[in-house]
Formats: C-alpha cells, sequence, structure tokens
C-alpha cells in the first residue's frame, strides 16, 4: 500500500477542513494508499514537514490550504521522488482553478475527498518551479503594487475572506492611490529594458489576478521558461486601465504592457521593494534575481489539464 502525508492549514479558507480530514483519509483507503494527516504551525513547518516526508520516501504529500499553503509545501518537494497532490482548500486557490480542480467551500464538502482519489489515479509529471532571491515559487513573483496588495491583507481574519473579492478590489484600489510605481531596471537572456512601472511579476502558471485574469493564455507549467509582465504607469489611473485590461484580455496587444520570456531574470531599483511570492512576501529588495528551476517538482496533473503541459512532457507514472 502507497504512503501519503496529508498536510493542512488549519487557519486557510473561510472554513477549516479539519473536520473532512477522516473522510479524505479514508476515501484514499479504499484505492490503495493509507495516509496520515499534520496541521501547519507555519509556512516554515508546511515546507519542513514536506522535506521530512520527503526524506523518508514517502509516496506522495498533498497540500490543503491555500496558493500560500501549496507553495510552502512545494518548497520542501523540490528535487525530490515525492508526488505533490494540491487539495484546494483556502480563499483563492488559483493553482487549484488552473487546474479544474473543485473547491472545498460550505457549497462542496466532498472536494478534498473527491480531489484526493482523482489525482492518486492521474499521471505524474514534472513541472517547473522558480528561484527568486534564494526562494522559490510554484506560480508567481510579484513586484510594486501587486506585493504592497499582498502585504495590506496577509493579516485579515477568517471571517474577512467571505468577502475577499470586494476587499483585494478595495484594497489595491486604495493603494493604487498612494503608488506611483517603482523605477526599474531589467535584463533578462540578452534582452534589457527600463521604466516606470505599477506592477512587475514572474509567472509560471496561466491565471493572475485572483484567477479572474488569463494573463498568460500560451504558458506551460514544464517547459523551462517563464514569463516577466511590466506593466507601465505610476498612477491610479493606470492601475484601473491595466486591471480592466488584464480581465479582458487586452494587455495580450496592449503598448502599456511588456512580456518577456526569460529562463533567468535580474531586476534592479534605487530602492528596495516589496516582493511577493504565491501570495506571501519576502524581504525587500533593491535587487532581485529569478531563475527557473525546470521539471523539479513531480505533481499529479489531473487527465484534463494535461493541455498545460508543453508536448515533451515526460510521464512518470
Amino acid at each position: 500500500m502507497k504512503e501519503a502525508l496529508i498536510i493542512y492549514n488549519p487557519a486557510a479558507g473561510r472554513m477549516s477542513a479539519s473536520p473532512l480530514l477522516g473522510a479524505v483519509i479514508r476515501s484514499l483507503r479504499k484505492v490503495g494508499w493509507r495516509a496520515q494527516a499534520e496541521p501547519t504551525r507555519s509556512g516554515e513547518h508546511a515546507t519542513e514537514l514536506a522535506r521530512q516526508a520527503a526524506g523518508q520516501k514517502i509516496d506522495a504529500v498533498f497540500a490543503i490550504g491555500g496558493d500560500g499553503t501549496i507553495s510552502q509545501v512545494a518548497r520542501g518537494l523540490v528535487g525530490s521522488e515525492t508526488v505533490f497532490g494540491i487539495l484546494p482548500g483556502g480563499t483563492q486557490n488559483v493553482l487549484g482553478k488552473e487546474f479544474g480542480l473543485p473547491i472545498f467551500s460550505l457549497w462542496n464538502w466532498n472536494a478534498l475527498k473527491n480531489n484526493a482519489v482523482m489525482l492518486v489515479q492521474s499521471p505524474v509529471h514534472a513541472i517547473d518551479m522558480g528561484m527568486c532571491n534564494g526562494h522559490t515559487f510554484v506560480l508567481w513573483a510579484g513586484m510594486g503594487l501587486d506585493a504592497v496588495g499582498i502585504d495590506a491583507l496577509s493579516q485579515r481574519m477568517r471571517i474577512e475572506k467571505f468577502f475577499a473579492v470586494p476587499e483585494y478590489a478595495a484594497v489595491m484600489l486604495m493603494k493604487a492611490s498612494q503608488f506611483d510605481g517603482l523605477k526599474l531596471r531589467v535584463w533578462a537572456d540578452g534582452v534589457e529594458v527600463q521604466g516606470q512601472y505599477i506592477v512587475g511579476v514572474a509567472n509560471n502558471i496561466r491565471h493572475y489576478m485572483g484567477g479572474f485574469a488569463n494573463l498568460s493564455p500560451d504558458a506551460f507549467l514544464d517547459d523551462g521558461v517563464m514569463d516577466y509582465w511590466l506593466l507601465l504607469g505610476n498612477s491610479l489611473a493606470d492601475t484601473v486601465r491595466h486591471a480592466f485590461d488584464l480581465w479582458q484580455g487586452k494587455h495580450l496587444d496592449s503598448n502599456v504592457a511588456r512580456r518577456i520570456r526569460f529562463k533567468s531574470l535580474r531586476i534592479e531599483a534605487d530602492i528596495p521593494f516589496m516582493i511577493q511570492l504565491d501570495g506571501d512576501t519576502i524581504p525587500p529588495a533593491s535587487k532581485v534575481e529569478i531563475s527557473v528551476l525546470p521539471r523539479s517538482l513531480k505533481i499529479f496533473v489531473p487527465h484534463h489539464s494535461l493541455h498545460l503541459l508543453a508536448e515533451s512532457s515526460r510521464r512518470f507514472t
């Protein structure tokens, strides 16, 4: 019987997944998996639990929580043979939406166990991770208004998560009214650009802005490259324009949005700026280096999500 560890964040989402863990474990047992669950005490603890599981050669580690928890657990599995499974149980769950997974909520109590059973019966592929100033990420590395807004939202209470979308919009608008952009210099695989930008974001997945924007419709999770998007501007009006362009897909042809494909990237500014990785902030810096870690994370990919992989993907199981 195969072994799995379920790492769950008891503070994630609009409601705790704790009462449903027994049902997940029983459902996995029915399909040949023995599982146990461990709660996280912090992001670092989530990473350490995953790293220990990989060191013990446990077959799979599942993460229950939002994008932050998923990223924290993935960090502990980079380069290992242990397979990662995401069980969306947070507020926005952009990676879960990317994979087309039902989100655990008040209206979908069975999502956790159904997703777990479906994933262990799915193929395993290796996907890229990103490295930003020594920290790994799965989804994005964001700078500018992106990171400023994430930092402002990081301390909200669980009851506030029921109003996540309007709260996110309100906070971003408030911060945008006080933010005049970042003057950045960017070097990426022979390309050099500079300017005043509202946002600079490196992305490994297609979706952004809480999952409401399809930032890079042609991105693949396993092609060894990422996109770096630069949104020109220095005002609230510029922010609002970019938000509507992203929502409607107009940024793809916009003359105030630029996409740079890269394997390695260097960013500099005259003063330190905030950085967010997968919804969690890291220490501000005036110099940032981002690189792609090709196919460094083994993950269960649902059959209906194989279009997210490049044609050269190699199946492991």
